[in-house]
């Protein structure tokens, strides 16, 4: 099982030692906490996936999710995890009283290859924050002996 992701298609670019520096400096200006928050990981969510022999098992860390804005969707032989979480500033309310904001808030989605699983028994529950997901594996089908006659 692996997950699907976007192969870039940018050409290579020759070597600049300043690159690094104008990067770095471009983050800053433009997120300057994104160095302790850790900047771009708020795009995705953690997750492991585990071969438990007859299953596989995901779990995906969505701390702080209400389970109504976690959606499962599978699509042919992809599983694709979306989870939704709005922002409080959006009531006028606390506007005024907010200094400052650091979690995160937005739609998250990440997409997986289940080929070889049995969807129609997938099981998923969520707890504690974290997003568990039973695979189970598609039994392999075992070809019947064949006898053959002597001639």
């Amino acid at each position: 099982m692996f997950e699907l992701t976007r192969r870039s298609n940018l050409p290579i670019t020759n070597y600049n030692p300043f690159r690094e520096m104008e990067d770095w400096e471009r983050n800053f200006f433009h997120d300057p906490f994104s160095g302790f928050f850790g900047g771009r990981e708020f795009s995705t969510f953690r997750t492991d996936v585990t071969d438990e022999g007859d299953h596989y098992l995901l779990e995906a860390d969505l701390p702080g999710f209400d389970k109504k804005n976690i959606k499962l969707d599978v699509n042919g032989d992809v599983l694709t995890v979306r989870a939704e979480r709005h922002a409080k500033t959006e009531q006028k309310d606390n506007k005024d009283k907010v200094v400052r904001i650091e979690r995160s808030y937005g739609s998250y989605c990440r997409s997986f290859d289940i080929s070889g699983t049995d969807v129609d028994a997938v099981k998923a529950r969520y707890e504690n924050g974290v997003l568990s997901v039973k695979l189970p594996k598609k039994e392999e089908a075992r070809p019947e002996p064949k006898y053959l006659g002597i001639e």
